[in-house]
């Protein structure tokens, strides 16, 4: 569900609302069923909350969910809070115990707080790590689905001055491989990679920096030498939409925003988050909590509807096996 102060409930509700989602999946909520009934009466709506019973077969308005218990519909929409933070932790954790008891085929997240998450006792900094940890994974990735650009990235949630100490020739040259590796079996193909330079124009053969001739370009030829499909560095402000219109199959980007801004840019709404590397499927929305729309019943719930199908479709294709 997310965060309960956020406009998770109020996109997961909207999003069941569209009926040809009940023709390819059974979804269940994750959650607090006082606060789903609080979102459904705040968006004036006919739907019904009930409890999840694996076996029943439910009708076209009815919202399934398991109701954890642990809010009250006084949490205040967009305040930062420790206690749905606490909440939010605590879905995650049941998502992945559901799905390692075989209740549960793939995890679609609403987007949770980090301030809030981190209150209420959980030191990641995002829903990849989290789950990552959950599942003993090691090597893992996010990325991002937009139509035909998919961009996974070398970091996450790092101040800027970090992450670009992250692009090293071994760590980019392992996520090349991982890229290959995961996205060929996720696509069923033998894909093409292209690496985004760091630096404005890729550098312009090194007159405005010399990460992409030290680190960059040997990670490449390193991969392209192993006889992946990678080609490289390009210059950040094109190689994005080369990438939409179908030049690659992904991209790698060098840190979080530059990867995002082209995807929110080019696909906002209709973008999908997928971590990588997970012995689960775990698709999730490309944009945040939006506290300040939060209650208010305007929120878009395209993205979510995005990660709905793309979670069924993954799924579906064989992308993992439905028991750990």
């Amino acid at each position: 569900m997310g965060d309960a102060a956020g406009i998770g409930p109020e996109i997961i509700v909207k999003s069941l609302q569209d009926q040809h989602f009940r023709d390819f999946v059974r979804p269940v909520v994750i959650g607090d069923a006082t606060v789903m009934t609080r979102t459904i009466a705040m968006l004036g709506l006919d739907a019904e909350v009930v409890d999840f019973v694996r076996e029943s077969k439910m009708n076209d308005s009815t919202t399934e969910i398991f109701d954890l218990k642990n809010l009250t519909t006084d949490v205040p929409f967009g305040v930062v809070s420790p206690e749905a933070g606490k909440a939010a932790g605590e879905y995650i954790e049941k998502a992945v115990t559901l799905w390692k008891e075989g209740e549960i085929d793939a995890l679609c997240t609403a987007p949770i707080n980090k301030k809030s998450l981190n209150l209420g006792g959980y030191d990641f900094p995002g829903h990849t790590e989290f789950i990552a940890s959950l599942t003993d994974t090691r090597e893992f990735a996010m990325s991002f689905f937009a139509d035909k650009l998919r961009v996974v990235l070398i970091s996450t949630h790092l101040p800027l001055s970090e992450a670009i100490g992250q692009v090293q020739t071994e760590r980019l040259a392992k996520l090349i491989e991982f890229t290959d590796r995961t996205l060929s079996k996720l696509l069923k193909k033998k894909i093409m990679i292209a690496v985004a330079g760091l630096n404005p124009h890729a550098s312009e053969n090194g007159m405005f920096g010399s990460e992409e001739r030290d680190e960059i370009e040997p990670a490449i030829e390193k991969c392209a030498a192993a006889g992946i499909d990678v080609s490289g560095p390009y210059s950040p402000d094109t190689i994005f939409l080369r990438g939409y219109r179908g030049e690659f199959d992904a991209v790698v980007a060098c840190y979080h925003d530059q990867a995002t801004i082209a995807v929110k840019s080019l696909s906002f709404g209709s973008a999908v988050n997928v971590t990588l590397g997970l012995p689960l499927i775990r698709t999730s929305v490309d944009h945040g909590t939006a506290f300040d729309i939060a209650g208010k019943g305007v929120a878009d719930a395209s993205s979510m509807k995005a990660a709905i199908r793309l979670a069924g479709d993954l799924f579906a294709a064989g992308a993992t096996s439905k028991t750990p």
